[in-house]
């Protein structure tokens, strides 16, 4: 049994504050994304699906003349550094091992390196790397994918079956390896 689900994070705070500017279904699609990646992978599911479900809660909004300005905003973007250390501060704060809140906080700073002056696409660890795709697949052109609406009952419902997927995954793999 995991210490901290994906409701428990989804239910505090600080998450409901930025994934309102995010966009709570690119966060839970992605989520599901990452989730089917990891098992393909042997990647860490609980890992990689808290990863992808907190990638984009350093989001910030970038305005010009009162108008949302997208080129600007991907001009000067570095969600994936406050992403980072949000997820990690939040992590820690509900209660999660510290290697491991570390581990998803590398994967949300590493999940784009849309701000760094050079690709780390080659360098990303197994985790990172099904967390980028992940994100990948749910992208739409001109970060619309962050406007896709999902209300807060249905968000709920479908990460408590991701949660549930999740434990039922981990139980069976558990079987299995011991």
């Amino acid at each position: 049994m995991r210490k901290v689900t994906l409701l428990n994070i989804f239910e505090h705070r600080i998450t409901q504050k930025y994934l309102r500017r995010s966009g709570i279904n690119h966060a839970v699609s992605t989520a599901y994304h990452a989730f089917r990646l990891a098992v393909e992978n042997r990647v860490e599911v609980d890992m990689a699906t808290k990863a992808a479900f907190l990638h984009d809660i350093g989001h910030y909004e970038w305005y010009r003349d009162g108008k949302w300005d997208y080129d600007e905003y991907r001009k000067h973007d570095i969600h994936a550094i406050k992403g980072a250390e949000r997820a990690h501060k939040l992590l820690i704060r509900l209660g999660e091992n510290r290697k491991v809140a570390k581990e998803i906080s590398l994967a949300v700073l590493l999940h784009t390196d849309s701000y760094l002056p050079f690709s780390v696409e080659s360098s990303r660890t197994p985790l990172q790397e099904v967390v980028a795709k992940a994100d990948e697949m749910d992208e739409q052109p001109g970060g619309q994918h962050h406007y896709k609406q999902m209300d807060i009952e249905d968000a709920k419902h479908h990460i408590k079956r991701l949660d549930d997927k999740i434990e039922q995954y981990l139980e069976e793999n558990e079987r299995v390896t011991g």
